[in-house]
């Protein structure tokens, strides 16, 4: 039987591939949510990398991108050895400290999202903790890969 095409919620999502083992299972036999969120930490790190930004640029500019608020939504559950793609995107934020990442997770072999998630992300300066604008480094990896 042949995998279902995901339907993206935006298009060109940076796509992080993710099989959930054994110790990722919970006493109800489904995928531990916790999971969930330390793929969605897994895939932004991978998208921010392959955008050309690394924790060694973070530090060396003094700024990062700090999770402000996040929000899960649980859809279907999933099990052991489940194929499963992790899409994420960036989009603006609502001022010129910020950014928004979104998240898809879809189930390969039938293409149902299976949770979904956001980020509401500000730039701090990682001294201080205090929120700063995003330096030219990141607006210019960050800001062009937002969706509409």
């Amino acid at each position: 039987m042949a995998e279902a095409e995901p339907g993206w919620d935006c298009p060109a999502p940076f796509v992080l591939p993710v099989t959930p083992q054994a110790a990722d299972i919970d006493g109800l036999d489904h995928t531990n949510n916790a999971v969930y969120v330390r793929w969605c930490e897994e895939a932004g790190w991978a998208h921010s990398h392959a955008l050309g930004l690394t924790l060694a640029d973070y530090k060396r500019l003094n700024r990062g991108m700090a999770i402000r608020r996040s929000e899960f939504d649980y859809i279907f559950a999933t099990n052991a050895g489940e194929a499963l793609l992790l899409g994420t995107w960036l989009l603006p934020g609502d001022s010129p400290l910020s950014m928004r990442r979104r998240f898809q997770l879809v189930r390969q072999r039938d293409g149902a999202t299976v949770l979904r998630a956001h980020w509401d992300l500000v730039c701090i300066e990682l001294t201080s903790g205090r929120p700063k604008r995003l330096p030219p480094e990141f607006r210019a990896a960050y800001l062009p890969h937002g969706a509409p």
